[in-house]
């Protein structure tokens, strides 16, 4: 059967379009008795008024969206639990995209959202510099970078992160001060913004420390937890003379599958090697041999980019100024098991 709609429920209740109108949008306006029935119909009915053509029509959507980059990473999905929280404050919808880390399909949901009429856009984009996120603002949708951000371009966007040169550091450091003189770096050394900075942030406390060894770096094709178990694979062929005495990795997901892939082949976490990881997901501490990682305050990393985008819809809708603001928080260092030693 077909949706009823606003006439079948005019029809019904014996009264205009208009009254059903005002009964929807200004019920104050209309007498009790006409009320009544109006809503007496609704029921019988089942009408449900379509709120998205109404908000289009109105020009004020009380949607937004996330485009996440990896839905099955908990490191977005609590980014995305800041951001529901942000918006649901706000009155609004959260629409969560899932990209895959595939850029056809995230033009395919960029594409949707602009055709939607969202208020604005938080995206972790697979690629920073996508052209169509420039479209979007171009018509008057604002974007705002969550975790991955074009470099040089400050001046266009706002922008929330987290500073990974500290945090590549503070891992790295944390391993020095253990005793610790040959390390490893599990992660991609080139495509991904975050871990190139981890990675450097690494290296500079490495150099700092004056041990006299660079990283080893085990690059990795993605930021998986197979891609941590490949990892893991690589770094065992090595003899027990060449390997590193700690491995850092440049997210949790790499150091858990790192860790399943030692304890399947016998290597002692921490005691032959030790393991840091990134993010601080919920099963880092509740892995079988709890994980030290570096902290991103994730659900606030997702209020604030939610918040930012709320406050330029606003300029936009009242055209005033708006000033892009950049985010960056201050990483952690939360010590378990998996690199303490004695």
């Amino acid at each position: 059967m077909a949706r009823p709609s606003v006439k079948d429920v005019a029809r019904r209740a014996g009264v205009s379009l208009g009254t059903v109108s005002n009964v929807l949008n200004r019920p104050d306006s209309v007498r009790p008795a006409t009320r009544e029935r109006v809503a007496q119909a609704i029921a019988e009915l089942g009408f449900v008024r379509n709120d998205t053509a109404r908000q289009l029509r109105a020009g004020d959507s009380r949607t937004m969206a996330y485009l996440v980059l990896d839905a099955a990473n908990p490191f977005f999905t609590d980014v995305a639990r800041g951001i529901d929280h942000a918006a649901r404050d706000a009155g609004l919808t959260v629409f969560l995209c899932d990209s895959g880390q595939q850029a056809s399909r995230e033009d395919d949901y960029l594409e949707a959202l602009l055709s939607q009429r969202v208020r604005g856009v938080c995206i972790t984009p697979v690629d920073a510099d996508n052209p169509r996120l420039r479209t979007l603002v171009e018509r008057g949708v604002p974007v705002v970078f969550v975790d991955r951000t074009p470099r040089g371009q400050d001046q266009d966007w706002c922008s929330v992160g987290v500073d990974d040169l500290l945090g590549g550091r503070l891992a790295a450091e944390h391993l020095l001060a253990t005793g610790h003189t040959r390390l490893a770096f599990v992660g991609q050394s080139s495509d991904v913004t975050q871990s190139v900075d981890r990675l450097a942030g690494a290296r500079a406390a490495v150099v700092e420390g004056g041990i006299g060894e660079d990283l080893l770096v085990l690059d990795t094709e993605g930021m998986q937890f197979e891609d941590g178990r490949d990892a893991a694979r690589r770094f065992l062929e090595l003899g027990p003379a060449e390997r590193p005495t700690a491995v850092f990795c440049a997210n949790d997901l790499l150091a858990l599958g790192v860790l399943q892939t030692f304890t399947q082949h016998g290597v002692a976490v921490p005691d032959e090697v030790a393991l840091v990881g990134y993010d601080d997901i919920e099963f880092a501490g509740a892995a079988a041999v709890p994980l030290t990682s570096v902290r991103q305050p994730c659900q606030e990393m997702g209020q604030a980019a939610a918040a930012a985008l709320l406050e330029e819809a606003e300029s936009a809708s009242t055209g005033q100024p708006h000033e892009h603001r950049h985010v960056s928080f201050t990483p952690e260092l939360v010590v378990r098991r998996s690199s303490e030693r004695g």
